[in-house]
């Protein structure tokens, strides 16, 4: 879920999808596609422990939450 409330369906992009594995419970930063709304590309995956670092350091909004 986006934090527009949107639940979108994500593409790896190439870039990301050899490098890096996405689970669940990962926050991910994602574009969301401009001729399909419901589609997005996945820019970037945090860990948990990675995105409760940001958390702690005030990186993310309060409005998103963070596990």
């Amino acid at each position: 879920v986006c934090e527009d409330g949107k639940s979108r369906m994500g593409r790896i992009r190439g870039r990301i999808k050899k490098r890096k594995w996405i689970r669940t419970g990962n926050l991910l930063i994602v574009r969301p596609w401009d001729f399909q709304d419901d589609k997005a590309d996945i820019i970037y995956s945090y860990t948990p422990t990675q995105a409760s670092n940001l958390a702690r350091r005030h990186k993310i909004p309060d409005s998103i939450n963070v596990f």
